[in-house]
């Protein structure tokens, strides 16, 4: 399974070991994935990593 590096609408950064429908560029790039500091469904997009 692929992790990715997500943000929640919260603004808290954490990494989903599934990041659902991710291919379908129709629907956007925000899903509701539930936050584990929020501890609730959130919108969620991928968080780009900038090399340093």
């Amino acid at each position: 399974m692929e992790s990715t590096v997500v943000r929640c609408a919260d603004g808290h950064v954490f990494s989903a070991t599934t990041f659902p429908m991710q291919q379908a560029e129709r629907l956007g790039p925000g899903r509701l994935v539930r936050c584990p500091r929020c501890a609730r469904l959130r919108s969620v997009v991928p968080v780009t990593l900038q090399k340093r």
